[in-house]
């Protein structure tokens, strides 16, 4: 119990942190006597030390599942301990990645200095000169469930700790708590990468333009940059380079209220968010804003597909995530 105890901790304080989770983002999980507790589906990890936000599941049912290419690897929900599962919830979406790595700790957040490299078609060789010291391997880009579980299997070597999802995040492993929080702290730093200084926002413009409307100011000076910041718009408003954003902001980003967006950018004055948007989609859009802040121009990015967004937005277990968000 004391275990799982620091894994919320852990995982409250990892939740709290903007650059490594976004709203219902992230996961953590422990593995204890066969039984594998990992955050719930469309849960937030910031709330593990106030609420039970975590899933029991029958681990060695998983990895038997996994070895012969079982469906209900997609959802999980086939593996979880009733008899333990107090809180009725699902498990989450990347349920198989903690499933794979043997390491009795993980986490995995959507960490932004990571997904600014993992989303660039040099990102494996440009992470190679960062991650030289450490157990890592280099996953490419493919929906979570069985397409990441294969993806994953098919690298994975004995000793790896560390993984880099292409255009999704970071997961790190260890067998206790306090060494996984040591890991994400050391790989962390080794990708952090510059950020540009966000530039002014117009504050009174915004308010100008929301008075009378459905929209609101957005709350972090952060978000705005999405919009003030012309590269971290140009990149982000007709492209989509990893699941959260499709997922909760749509194909590319809104630069005017047509449609009732949940967000929109306007251009060189900021970020307005509609009153009755769900709480997801500002941490959403900071998010964005933060991974364009550090990119350059120069950098040769790979967004997702049309095939691979339509593979997530179809996706029951994603739907299910989406249903949670209040």
């Amino acid at each position: 119990m004391v275990e799982r105890d620091r894994l919320r901790t852990l995982s409250a304080r990892v939740g709290s942190d903007p650059l490594l989770v976004q709203a219902a983002g992230g996961n953590t999980s422990l593995k204890d006597a066969g039984v594998m507790w990992i955050k719930a589906s469309g849960t937030w990890l910031k709330d593990a030390a106030s609420r039970d936000i975590f899933v029991p599941l029958d681990h060695a049912a998983i990895l038997a599942a996994l070895e012969r290419g079982d469906p209900a690897c997609e959802s999980c929900t086939a593996f979880v301990r009733t008899d333990l599962n107090g809180t009725g919830l699902r498990p989450s979406i990347e349920t198989t990645v903690h499933a794979l790595m043997p390491q009795r700790v993980v986490v995995h957040v959507h960490c932004v200095n990571t997904i600014a490299w993992a989303i660039r078609a040099d990102g494996e060789q440009r992470l190679a000169e960062r991650l030289g010291g450490f157990d890592w391997a280099f996953i490419p880009y493919a929906r979570p469930g069985l397409p990441l579980a294969a993806a994953i299997q098919s690298r994975m070597r004995r000793g790896v700790n560390v993984l880099v999802l292409g255009n999704h995040g970071l997961a790190v492993a260890a067998d206790t708590v306090e060494d996984a929080e040591a890991l994400l702290g050391k790989v962390v730093a080794a990708v952090t990468r510059p950020v540009r200084t966000a530039s002014r926002i117009d504050r009174a413009a915004l308010d100008k333009l929301s008075a009378g409307t459905a929209y609101k100011p957005a709350a972090m000076d952060e978000t705005h940059a999405l919009a003030t910041d012309p590269l971290a718009l140009k990149r982000g408003e007709h492209a989509v380079f990893y699941p959260d954003h499709v997922v909760f902001l749509g194909v590319g980003v809104a630069t005017s209220s047509d449609g009732n967006p949940p967000l929109v950018a306007v251009p060189g004055v900021g970020v307005l968010i509609r009153e009755d948007a769900k709480p997801a989609i500002e941490p959403m859009g900071r998010c964005l804003a933060d991974v364009m802040r550090r990119i350059e121009e120069s950098d040769p990015l790979v967004a997702l597909t049309d095939a691979d967004v339509d593979r997530l937005v179809n996706w029951d277990a994603e739907k299910y995530r989406q249903s949670l968000e209040v």
